[in-house]
């Protein structure tokens, strides 16, 4: 009898211990719409961890390249927020890029030789305040938005729900290619 009371103190103990220690718990975000509003929470969360893990590069860690084609942190942290600009622009302000953004955007929103040659010498905090930058926007533009928008087509089986949860997917893809890189990092 004794020992099944230590066993099931022991489960208790474990149980308890393991939801005051959760990770994670997502919920909407407050100021938005149910469903924008869970987006919002992992979309935050997303660029937290990946901010965390790379806040204090130096110079060489941001641009260091493990191969010829391989991407530097600081070129994959371009790329997400050259994406989330895209899509923002085009389901937040109903619009393309204009020819200026274009410009701007266009070496990082497509990764290869010439992101490779050109998102280089800019300091880790130049990509992360332009993410803050462009954030802000997204967060603003969302907050105008309700559930039914979130679930209108943008394109023929494209709604704006899935757009988002793209841009969500894409920053945890890339958080583990920014993982990789940074583990290849010369000591």
């Amino acid at each position: 009898m004794r020992l099944k009371k230590k066993f099931f103190a022991l489960l208790l103990l474990c149980f308890s211990f393991s939801f005051v220690h959760a990770q994670y718990e997502i919920k909407p975000e407050k100021g938005y719409s149910t469903q924008i509003g869970i987006m919002v929470d992992m979309l935050e969360d997303l660029k937290g961890r990946i901010t965390e893990m790379t806040a204090d590069l130096d110079q060489a860690e941001t641009d260091f390249m493990f191969d010829k084609k391989a991407n530097s942190i600081g070129a994959l942290i371009m790329h997400l927020v050259a994406t989330e600009s895209y899509y923002q622009v085009e389901t937040l302000k109903g619009r393309t890029w204009t020819e200026k953004e274009e410009e701007f955007w266009s070496v990082a929103s497509s990764l290869g030789e010439k992101s490779r040659k050109e998102l280089k010498g800019k300091p880790i905090k130049y990509y992360l305040d332009l993410w803050d930058q462009v954030r802000k926007e997204t967060l603003k533009g969302l907050k105008t938005k309700d559930d039914a928008w979130f679930a209108e087509n943008v394109d023929e089986g494209i709604n704006n729900h899935w757009v988002w949860f793209h841009v969500m997917e894409h920053s945890a893809n890339h958080m583990g290619q920014i993982a990789l890189v940074k583990n290849r990092l010369p000591e």
